[in-house]
C-alpha cells in the first residue's frame, strides 16, 4: 500500500474519495439504504475500472436519543444494542457485494477522539459558545426544527410529532458563514448536485442562517463534549465528522484522499451536507468536498415506505427472488440518478425479461453457441466498433448520469443483436463467419468491461465464457480476439409474472 501512496503524491494515480451517509442504526436496512450504497458502489467500481485509486467509505451512525430509547425498550445498554444492529448493515453489504474500503462506526474510539479534537479547534476559534435552546425537536430524525419549518405542527421530514425542548446548550456560529457559503456556491457550480436541488439550498441560505445547537444535556448516549462534559455532542454534528476521522484526520490518509470527490446522500439530509458541513469545515480551515450529490426518494408502488404501511422492501428478498445484478440494473435503468423513483416488482420483471434476457442474455448465448461450433481461427475486420462511444460513456459517468451511460452501453448490445439478424450469421461459413464472430466476440468483450461496475457478477460470468481476463477501460477497443470460447448456460432466466 505504501508504494501506491508514494506514487499518488507524484500524481501517477488519480485519487477518488467517495462516501455514502453513515446510516442510523435504529432499524435494519431497507431498499433506500441499498440504493444509495449500491449507486456509490457503482461509481467506486467505475473509477477503479478507469485505473483510479479509490477510497470508498460507508458506515453507521450510532449515537443519539432514538438509540438510547430503543436500547432502554429492549432492556440492554446502547452499546450492546448498536453492536447488534450494525451486523445487519455489514451482513447486508456483504450479501449485496458492496466493495467499500472502510466501514466506520461513530462508536469507534478513533472517531470519538477526532470529534473532540475538531470541537476544540472550533471552540478555540470562537465559533462555539454557550447558551440556551428553546424550540422544537424531532426525536425520530434527531433534528432541531424552527417554528417556520413545521408543517401543520409536525416534522417537515417525517411528518411525525415534535416536542418542545428547553435546555442549556452550546451553539455553533452557523450564521457567521452565510456570505462565505453563498460565495462558495457561486464559485463552485458542481458542489450542489444535481442542479435541480441547488436553488432550494441557495435560497434557504439567502433567507438567513441561525446558529445551531450542537450539544444536549438530556441525552447521555453520545460523545462527551470536551469543553463541558455535562453535555454530549448532538448526533448530527458527531456524524458529519466521520468523513475526516475515517482518514485519520489531521494526518494519515487525509493528506492523500481529501477533499472528498463526492458525498452521495439522500435528499432528506442535503441541508446537513451542503450547509452545516461546509460551514464546519470553513471554521476548521479545511478544504471543502468537491461535490454533494443528493438523490431522490424511493416510493413503493406509489406510496412512501413506512412501518405503519408495512411496505418497506427488504433488498435481500429482492436478491433472493430476482438476482443481485438484476436489482443493480433496475436501480440504474428505472430512473435517472438524482430523481425520485418508484419501486415496482412489475417494472423490475419487465426490465429483466426485456433488456437482460432478450437483449444481453440472447446476444451472449447466440454468439457463443455459433463460436463454439466454429472450427477455425476467429479473426476479422472491425465493423461493430462504429456504434461504440466510450468517451461519451466516460463523460456521462463523470457527470453521474448512470441512466444515459447504461443506455449507451445498451445501444451497443442492440446493434450487435441487429448485426446477427441482418447478416443471418447462422447461415454464414468460412471467412464470412469468422469475420462476423470476430466482431460479435469483440463487441461482447468490450460490453463486458463496460458493465462490470453495474453488474459485476454478470460480467464475471461472461468473461469466463469468453475465456478472457478482467480488463480496464483502456481495453474498450476492438483488437485481436484472443479468448477461448466455452459457452455456459443462459445469463438470466425469464420470469413468469
Amino acid at each position: 500500500m505504501y508504494y501506491k501512496r508514494f506514487y499518488l503524491r507524484l500524481g501517477v494515480f488519480i485519487r477518488y474519495y467517495i462516501t455514502t451517509p453513515i446510516y442510523y442504526v435504529n432499524d435494519k436496512p431497507h431498499i433506500g439504504h441499498a440504493y444509495t450504497t449500491t449507486m456509490a458502489d457503482i461509481f467506486a467500481r467505475w473509477h477503479r475500472l478507469c485505473g483510479d485509486e479509490v477510497f470508498f467509505l460507508t458506515g453507521t451512525d450510532e449515537h443519539g436519543e432514538k438509540i438510547e430509547k430503543a436500547a432502554l425498550k429492549e432492556g440492554i445498554t446502547p452499546k450492546i444494542f448498536v453492536d447488534k444492529v450494525v451486523l445487519k448493515f455489514t451482513d447486508m453489504w456483504k450479501e449485496l457485494d458492496i466493495s467499500y474500503d472502510k466501514f466506520i462506526r461513530t462508536t469507534d474510539i478513533v472517531h470519538e477522539e477526532t470529534v473532540k479534537k475538531f470541537i476544540k479547534m472550533l471552540y478555540e476559534k470562537g465559533d462555539i459558545y454557550k447558551g440556551n435552546y428553546e424550540g422544537w425537536y424531532c426525536v425520530p430524525d434527531e433534528t432541531f426544527i424552527t417554528e417556520l419549518q413545521l408543517v401543520e405542527g409536525k416534522c417537515p421530514v417525517c411528518g411525525r410529532e415534535v416536542k418542545k425542548v428547553s435546555e442549556e446548550t452550546y451553539f455553533f456560529r452557523l450564521s457567521k458563514y452565510q456570505k462565505q457559503l453563498l460565495e462558495f456556491y457561486e464559485k463552485n457550480q458542481e458542489f450542489l448536485m444535481p442542479k435541480t436541488r441547488s436553488a432550494e439550498i441557495i435560497n434557504r441560505v439567502k433567507d438567513g442562517l441561525n446558529d445551531i445547537s450542537i450539544t444536549r444535556t438530556t441525552v447521555k448516549w453520545g460523545i462527551p463534549f470536551p469543553i463541558d462534559e455535562k453535555h454530549t455532542i448532538y448526533v448530527w454534528f458527531d456524524a458529519l465528522i466521520n468523513y475526516l476521522s475515517a482518514l485519520d484526520w489531521p494526518d494519515g490518509d487525509l493528506k492523500i484522499f481529501w477533499p472528498a470527490n463526492v458525498h452521495v446522500v439522500g435528499k432528506e439530509i442535503n441541508w446537513f451536507h451542503t450547509v452545516i458541513w461546509p460551514a464546519l469545515l470553513f471554521s476548521a480551515g479545511i478544504e471543502l468536498p468537491k461535490m454533494v450529490f443528493a438523490h431522490g426518494w424511493w416510493t413503493v408502488e406509489g406510496k412512501k415506505m413506512s412501518k405503519s404501511l408495512g411496505n418497506a422492501i427488504d433488498p435481500l428478498d429482492i436478491k433472493k427472488r430476482y438476482g443481485l445484478d438484476q436489482m443493480r440494473y433496475f436501480f440504474v435503468r428505472e430512473v435517472p440518478f438524482g430523481d425520485d423513483a418508484d419501486f415496482s416488482e412489475k417494472a423490475l420483471i419487465a426490465r429483466i425479461n426485456g433488456e437482460l434476457v432478450n437483449d444481453l442474455g440472447n446476444l451472449v448465448f447466440r454468439t457463443l453457441t455459433l463460436a463454439e461450433r466454429f472450427d477455425g481461427i476467429i479473426k476479422g475486420t472491425p465493423e461493430l466498433d462504429k456504434h461504440l462511444d466510450v468517451e461519451k460513456i466516460k463523460t456521462l459517468m463523470r457527470n453521474f448520469d448512470t441512466f444515459n451511460a447504461m443506455d449507451e452501453i445498451w445501444s451497443q448490445i442492440r446493434a450487435s443483436n441487429k448485426y446477427i439478424n441482418e447478416k443471418e450469421v447462422w447461415k454464414l461459413k468460412g471467412e464470412e463467419l469468422s469475420n462476423a464472430l470476430y466482431n460479435l466476440l469483440e463487441s461482447i468483450r468490450v460490453i463486458t468491461i463496460l458493465i462490470t461496475p453495474f453488474m459485476p457478477k454478470t460480467a464475471e460470468k461472461i468473461r469466463i465464457q469468453l475465456g478472457v481476463d478482467a480488463q480496464k477501460i483502456d481495453k474498450c477497443k476492438f483488437s485481436e480476439y484472443s479468448g477461448t470460447v466455452k459457452k455456459g448456460g443462459h445469463l438470466f432466466e425469464k420470469i413468469n409474472s
